[in-house]
């Protein structure tokens, strides 16, 4: 990415999620997209509910935003805690994709042609991951997270760790698991970092409305910051994330040290996936009510230990 140029992420005080994804694809940056074929990544990795899930009501309203601009759109997903079909027919995503007019793909059940090898140089992963050509094929590609600690090895679940629900969970062809590769690794966080690599996404909305800052990531610690955050650049997302947990009190994994520091986002940026430091982030208030807590963000973004 420039780095002469500061990554905004926007940030809207809101517990009304049509205001909230409204406003923020109305930022200038953001509001491009029109008559695309657009994939969608969302986080179901299990059936339990917001915020560990997904929330039904952002899901469709980015659907709509988007619809009105004239795209079509696929969603895919892949579940880590239950049958992803079943997962998306309980949270309402088979439902809402009947009343809305999407597509859905369960990414488990791609054949091996669904599939692109991906083997990035100097990569943590033994052989490389897979990665669906679908993403690869669509003219854009949109993602929505959650705000949330991972107790599992992740530390964290925003943007990056989402994507890890795109790469496939075994080979098609031999059945290798590249999910136990990733969580038996104590270089998990990188690994995390290096499936980004794969795709650029047109923008991010994570859904801060409430969140877990610790436990995770289907259940934990609530919070409720009332927030949404937007951006194209998910590194930088993913630092605003950490710096909201940070304010609400964290895990010591996730509260250690510089923002840019978490191993997650210090190894996006090493690839250069987006912003290296808080000099490359610029957090932007969408409404008044927000300006306090942004200043606080950009606060924790600059912290040294």
């Amino acid at each position: 990415m420039e780095k002469a140029s500061r990554s905004k992420v926007y940030v809207i005080k809101t517990s009304d999620r049509r205001e909230g994804v409204k406003e923020l694809l109305n930022r200038s940056e953001l509001k491009g997209l029109s008559g695309n074929r657009i994939a969608i990544k969302a986080n179901y990795n299990s059936a339990d509910p917001f915020p560990a899930s997904t929330h039904i009501d952002t899901l469709s309203s980015i659907i709509g935003e988007l619809k009105e601009r004239g795209n079509s759109m696929v969603l895919a997903e892949r579940s880590g805690m239950g049958e992803t079909r079943e997962v998306l027919e309980e949270m309402g995503v088979m439902e809402l994709s009947q009343e809305q007019g999407f597509d859905v793909v369960i990414l488990d059940e791609l054949e091996g042609s669904g599939w692109i090898q991906e083997a990035l140089e100097s990569s943590h992963w033994k052989r490389g991951f897979l990665f669906p050509k679908l993403f690869r094929d669509a003219d854009a590609v949109v993602q929505t997270c959650c705000l949330k600690t991972h107790r599992f090895g992740g530390h964290f679940t925003m943007s990056l760790k989402n994507s890890v629900g795109m790469a496939a969970a075994r080979d098609p062809g031999d059945g290798y698991n590249y999910m136990y590769e990733l969580h038996s690794s104590r270089l998990q966080r990188r690994m995390i970092a290096e499936i980004n690599t794969a795709y650029e996404p047109a923008f991010v909305i994570m859904d801060g409305i409430q969140g877990f800052s610790k436990g995770g990531p289907e259940s934990g610690t609530l919070v409720e910051p009332e927030l949404m955050i937007a951006g194209k650049d998910r590194v930088a997302v993913d630092a605003v994330g950490v710096s909201v947990l940070r304010l609400y009190g964290t895990t010591k994994e996730v509260g250690k040290g510089g923002v840019f520091e978490q191993e997650q986002i210090a190894r996006a940026a090493e690839l250069g996936l987006g912003a290296s430091g808080a000099d490359e982030v610029e957090v932007v208030p969408v409404n008044s009510e927000a300006e306090e807590i942004c200043s606080g963000i950009e606060q924790k973004l600059e912290e040294r230990f």
